[in-house]
Parts: C-alpha cells; sequence; structure tokens
C-alpha cells in the first residue's frame, strides 16, 4: 500500500519545513515490494566499462558509414542505386573484400539479404551481360524474397502481414544463425514508415533483434523526391525524427546534377566515429558496369554544393535575393544585421531572423 501524505489530518496550517521533510524522508524510505525482475540493469560506470572492454572493438563494415553491432539506415530516392551499392557492400564483406575506394575491417562471413524489391529475374539482369555471362558470388552471400506462394498471413495465425513478415525474418536470423542483415527496404517491414506512430515500433522491433541477436543490420529507406538545388539532411528521411534518433548510424546517396550517372555518398549520422563525409567531403562515385556487375565506381571526394542544381533568380524568392545581395555587398555582414535592414514588422522580428539566417546556411552550404 502506498504511503499517504495528507496535509488535512496532520493539519496544513501547523506543518513546518522540517516536518514536511520528514515526512518525505519516509516515504522514500519506505520498502517497497520485492522485485523477482526489474526493468533496469545498474552498476557503476566503471563496471560498465570494464565489462566493454571484454568485448571487441566493432570493426568497419563499409568504411566510417557502418560498422559491426550497428543498425545503419541508408536512404536515397527511387532509381539512385541503393540496392546496387548494398548488394556491392553485402559481396564485399562474404567475400572479405573491400569496395575499392572504401575500407573493410571485418573478416569473409555469411551475409543474409532480404530482397524485397527486384524479381530473381530483375536480379538475374543486373549481374550478368544481356543474361549470359553471370557473375559468379560468394556461397557466403545469401539472398531472400518473399515465396508469393506462402504469403497468407491469417493461415499462419497472424493478424497482419506485418506481424507475419517480422516473425519470419527472426526465424530465417535464428535458423541460418547469420549476423550480418540488409534489408532491403524498410517499406515491406511496415506501411506508412514516414508515420511516426508507425515508425518508432518498427525501429524498437529491429533494435530488439539486433541486441538479441548481436546483429550488424543495414535497412534501406526511400526518401520523397526532393529539391535538387538543397543539401540532403536528416530531415529528407521518412519519418526522420523518430527513425533517425533510434539509430546508429545514417548514410545517404545524393543524385548529381553532373550527368547521370553520377552519384555521392554522404554521411548523416555517426556513433562509432565522428562523421568524416560531411556536405564539404563527399565521396564521389560513378554508376557503372564494367562487365557483368552493376556497381558504384569509387572516384574520389568533393563537396556536395558542386553536386547540387544552382538556384536561378526566378527560383528564388524576393527575401533569398535581398540576402544574398548584402551579404555580397557587406561581407561579414550577420544574420541578426541582415533582418534589421529588411524587418519590415518589429513583431515578427525573432521569426524573420530565423528565416534569414536559414537562407544563409542554404547558401553557405550551396557554396562548399
Amino acid at each position: 500500500m502506498k504511503p499517504q501524505f495528507n496535509l488535512q489530518q496532520r493539519g496544513i496550517g501547523h506543518i513546518t519545513p522540517a516536518q514536511t521533510l520528514q515526512h518525505i524522508n519516509e516515504m522514500i524510505n519506505q520498502p517497497g515490494p520485492a522485485r523477482t525482475r526489474t526493468l533496469f540493469k545498474k552498476q557503476t560506470a566503471n563496471k560498465w566499462i570494464d565489462e566493454a572492454k571484454q568485448r571487441p572493438i566493432p570493426k568497419m563494415l563499409f568504411d566510417e558509414f557502418w560498422f559491426e553491432s550497428e543498425l545503419c539506415i541508408l536512404f536515397a530516392e527511387n532509381g539512385v542505386g541503393k540496392s546496387l551499392l548494398a548488394v556491392q557492400i553485402a559481396n564485399s564483406i562474404s567475400l572479405g573484400k573491400p569496395v575499392p575506394g572504401f575500407k573493410l575491417e571485418a573478416e569473409s562471413q555469411p551475409v543474409l539479404y532480404f530482397d524485397f524489391e527486384l524479381t530473381d529475374k530483375q536480379f538475374e539482369g543486373r549481374y550478368s551481360v544481356n543474361y549470359q555471362n553471370h557473375y559468379h558470388f560468394n556461397s557466403n552471400l545469401i539472398r531472400a524474397e518473399i515465396d508469393p506462394d506462402n504469403t497468407d498471413y491469417e493461415e499462419q495465425g497472424f493478424t497482419s502481414f506485418e506481424d507475419y513478415l517480422s516473425h519470419e525474418l527472426e526465424q530465417d536470423i535464428i535458423e541460418t544463425g547469420i549476423r550480418i542483415i540488409i534489408i532491403d527496404n524498410i517499406t515491406y517491414l511496415k506501411t506508412e514508415t514516414e508515420k511516426a506512430k508507425d515508425a518508432l515500433p518498427l525501429m524498437k522491433r529491429l533494435i530488439d533483434l539486433k541486441k538479441k541477436y548481436k546483429l550488424s543490420l543495414l535497412i534501406l529507406a526511400h526518401t520523397p523526391k526532393r529539391d535538387l538545388s538543397q543539401p540532403i539532411t536528416r530531415n529528407h528521411l521518412q519519418g526522420s525524427k523518430h527513425l533517425s534518433n533510434l539509430t546508429d548510424s545514417i548514410f545517404t546517396i545524393g543524385e548529381s546534377v553532373v550527368d547521370s550517372k553520377t552519384r555521392y555518398l554522404k554521411q548523416i549520422k555517426s556513433r562509432s566515429s565522428e562523421v568524416q563525409y560531411d556536405s564539404g567531403n563527399v565521396i564521389e562515385c560513378r554508376v557503372h558496369q564494367p562487365d557483368n556487375f552493376v556497381l558504384f565506381e569509387f572516384t574520389g571526394y568533393g563537396t556536395e554544393g558542386y553536386h547540387l542544381k544552382a538556384k536561378s533568380t526566378q527560383d528564388k524568392t524576393e527575401l533569398e535575393n535581398n540576402v544574398e545581395q548584402l551579404l555580397a555587398t557587406e561581407p561579414g555582414i550577420t544574420g541578426y544585421a541582415i533582418a534589421k535592414k529588411l524587418c519590415t514588422d518589429e513583431s515578427k522580428f525573432k521569426s524573420f531572423q530565423t528565416k534569414v539566417n536559414r537562407i544563409i546556411k542554404r547558401l553557405e552550404d550551396g557554396n562548399n
């Protein structure tokens, strides 16, 4: 039974601060019911470190973008090459050989690739020359796709296809014992992923699987069509707030305006190391098929701004033009000073200044 703190019984007009403190201490010190299990594991900070020291340091699976034991998201628009890069990463890990231009520290090991995008014939076409001279993958790479003859979730005792899919995914992880998992893509695990109410349970489920089976997960995700004049941020990821908060790392593929085959890779988030490949240092690649394997060919490093569409004067708002003009004519001018010059309604100055600062940041990112 909970202790009661009844001021009326004690006479509210006669309680002293000392009596109040004494009563609070009595409540705190009163023993609660004995717990056989607890939600939290508690120990000293040093004990946590001592335990962590006994486990190996996570190795790179794909350069600084994805490390062992991480849940990593790779997102991009449709048709940019997410699946191409994901298969290339899977092939690299299965062979124990790095993608040229990128680092790989982990040894050769099995990879389980859940492909919810391509049919087997489409997959064959990508890794052959006109359906001849097929690429021979290492047997460490296991590809899985949905069996169309076995999709009746109610027959299997589930209330939704999503629950059935999640259960079967876990069973395959258990049966194969594989610890490197790639899911292409997240849309098939949960409908309407962009909605926060759907994204949160999904991510928690994936995190539970990661911890339970010591997995390294690479999850592919779509992003809606974006303005090619703007840098890519985590806000472009559908369900960005909830998805990004729960992941260990995020990176993206950007489509370049240079030509139709050029792409760039940009880090959005990293918990295992500092972000190396931000907007000022993206990795440049070219989608290329030298033989029977469509791949990302490393070509060097550059800035994101170089690959973005330049805004024409017609595309810009009057405010953007005015801010850009002041920055050009008065080098070193602050966002506050620009807002003071341009704001016509003092009561809205704060929000106006925020808008000006955003424009300045966009201009700076575009020039980097």
